[in-house]
C-alpha cells in the first residue's frame, strides 16, 4: 500500500488532534478512527468536569462526528475500544453506549482500564468502521 491510498479525515465537529495524528484515516473502505476524549470541538476544553456520563456522551458525539465526516454513520462501526480510568464506571458507560449503538447493530468491542488518559479524561474510545456500503 502506498501513502496515497491513505486519506486523512478531518472535521470541525470533533476536536483537533492533540498530537501528530489524524482524527481518522480512510484506507479503501475501512475507516480507522483515533481515540476521542471528552473535548468540546469548538473550545478545546474538557466536558463533564469528571462526570463519566457527560464525558461518555461527548466522546461518542466526537467519535460519530468523525465517522460521519467520512460518509458513514454509527451502524458502520464494526469495532470499538473503550479505555476507562476506573472500571467501576463500566455500567454507566454501557448505558450511554447503548444509546449510540443499538443491540442489534452493536460493534465488537474491548474495554480496558488504564492508569491515565490525555487531559485528565476518564474515558477514551476509538473505532474501526466499514464504509463499503456508503462509498
Amino acid at each position: 500500500m502506498n501513502s496515497s491510498a491513505i486519506e486523512p479525515i478531518e472535521t470541525n465537529l470533533a476536536p483537533k488532534p492533540v498530537g501528530p495524528y489524524n482524527q481518522a484515516v480512510l484506507v479503501d473502505n475501512w475507516l480507522y478512527c483515533s481515540g476521542q476524549i471528552a473535548l468540546d470541538p469548538s473550545t478545546g476544553t474538557m466536558i463533564g468536569n469528571g462526570n463519566i456520563e457527560e464525558e461518555t456522551r461527548q466522546v461518542l458525539k466526537n467519535l460519530i462526528a468523525v465517522v460521519e465526516a467520512a460518509g458513514g454513520k454509527n451502524s458502520n462501526v464494526v469495532r470499538t475500544t473503550i479505555y476507562l480510568t476506573d472500571l467501576n464506571d463500566f455500567a454507566k458507560v454501557n448505558a450511554i453506549y447503548a444509546e449510540t449503538f443499538s443491540e442489534k447493530a452493536s460493534p465488537a468491542r474491548a474495554c480496558v482500564e488504564v492508569s491515565n488518559l490525555p487531559k485528565g479524561g476518564k474515558i477514551e474510545i476509538d473505532c474501526i468502521a466499514w464504509l463499503g456500503d456508503e462509498k
